[in-house]
């Protein structure tokens, strides 16, 4: 199971480059996730990285009856031409090309995010504000899902 976590933040350098940090490389096992990522531009303009044999799952899932044949035809095209493989290189940083900082809108200062399968790079700037955006709402599922747990709990005792 791939449960990736943390905020990191980290600084791009004047060749494009940007550490992915080993706590959060660390949380990733190579033999069962591959040692390389696909960059995808997601959802939401979000720049994301994911585990090659993650992504290949993912993608495989992704079957033509899924979307309307002019949509499924649109999402193929545009998703496969976002997406990069990509590679570390030995120090842990990944090359980010200009065209696609541009499309994420990833200025110098770059906030990594462990979301659940995949790590996503946001403009340290824009990730502040998503936080202040969403804090609340986060806080009132996570104390439900906290009272749903302690409920179940206390139903098998």
């Amino acid at each position: 199971m791939l449960l990736l976590t943390g905020e990191y933040q980290h600084v791009v350098d004047e060749k494009g480059r940007v550490l992915v940090s080993n706590k959060l490389r660390g949380q990733i096992d190579a033999d069962e996730h591959g040692s390389n990522f696909y960059l995808v531009l997601g959802a939401n303009g979000v720049l994301c990285l994911y585990p090659e044999k993650y992504f290949e799952r993912i993608v495989l899932a992704i079957g033509p009856d899924a979307a309307a044949p002019d949509e499924a035809v649109a999402f193929e095209r545009i998703s496969f031409a976002l997406t990069s493989k990509v590679e570390l290189d030995a120090q842990g940083r990944l090359l980010l090309n200009e065209r696609l900082r541009s499309r994420a809108g990833l200025k110098d200062q770059i906030t990594l995010i462990g979301v659940r399968d995949h790590i996503e790079l946001w403009n340290s700037e824009n990730w502040e504000q998503y936080l202040s955006d969403h804090m609340a709402q986060y806080q009132k599922q996570m104390s439900q899902a906290r009272q749903i747990v302690l409920q179940k709990r206390n139903e098998e005792l």
